[in-house]
């Protein structure tokens, strides 16, 4: 669906599903208060499986549409631009995918909290970087941008998928020490999947890194192995 009131017809539709008691316990789980990561972001209060489904319907909307909507102040709004962002991507030729890719990296400041980059930056950055140079990870994983640095190492997921762990290992290394405990959780998160698909890859990683890694970012990255491996390597730690 695409037309004219496009725009407006996707705002109404999550608006007509909007919870404001969900809304209110978004507000604390996204952490919106002041100072805090998500501060000031706007919730409606929508579950995501609703907010797919509305994307699915409006998949076609056109991109000056999808820029209104992913620069919204509204949370779902930004979510539901980034997965028609997605549909598009993967139904795209690859044209459509730089189109995207380039149209993604100049939005990234909307892209700014941990599930919008969640849902999108491996699908979109890392499907677009297969068999491409990746430079642009190192870039991102300097950022002073939080959630530069998240799409950065979750981009990765998609050749993780592909048993190739280069890149999430790499930019690993570059975000062990960093002191946001949602970079923590990210890079642990990847390497757990790394660990995953290739144990010994994954225990390589961590012989040389494991005593510089946060506890957080440690505990996620071995949580699926054996229990005494895992103890081993938390009592090390300390």
């Amino acid at each position: 669906m695409a037309g004219p009131a496009a725009f407006d017809e996707v705002q109404a539709r999550l608006r007509e599903l909007a919870n404001p008691e969900r809304a209110e316990h978004s507000k604390r789980f996204f952490k919106t208060g002041p100072g805090e990561y998500g501060a000031g972001d706007i919730f409606l209060g929508l579950k995501v499986p609703d907010i797919r489904k509305v994307s699915r319907q409006f998949r076609g909307l056109p991109m000056p549409d999808l820029r209104r909507l992913l620069r919204s102040p509204i949370h779902e709004d930004r979510l539901a631009a980034l997965l028609i962002l997605v549909l598009q991507f993967e139904r795209g030729n690859q044209l459509d995918r730089e189109r995207i890719y380039k149209f993604y990296l100049k939005n990234t400041r909307f892209v700014n909290n941990w599930d919008l980059v969640d849902a999108s930056a491996h699908r979109i950055i890392g499907g677009y970087l297969e068999g491409k140079k990746r430079d642009v990870l190192g870039r991102l994983a300097k950022s002073p941008s939080l959630w530069e640095r998240r799409i950065a190492i979750i981009a990765t997921y998609h050749f993780i998928k592909q048993d190739d762990f280069v890149w999430t290992l790499k930019i690993a290394s570059r975000l062990a020490c960093d002191t946001e405990d949602l970079i923590h959780k990210a890079v642990g998160w990847m390497l757990r999947e790394v660990g995953k698909r290739d144990r010994a890859a994954a225990e390589d990683f961590l012989a040389r890194n494991y005593r510089r890694m946060p506890r957080t970012m440690l505990r996620y990255a071995i949580e699926r192995f054996p229990e005494s491996r895992r103890q081993a390597y938390l009592k090390s730690q300390v």
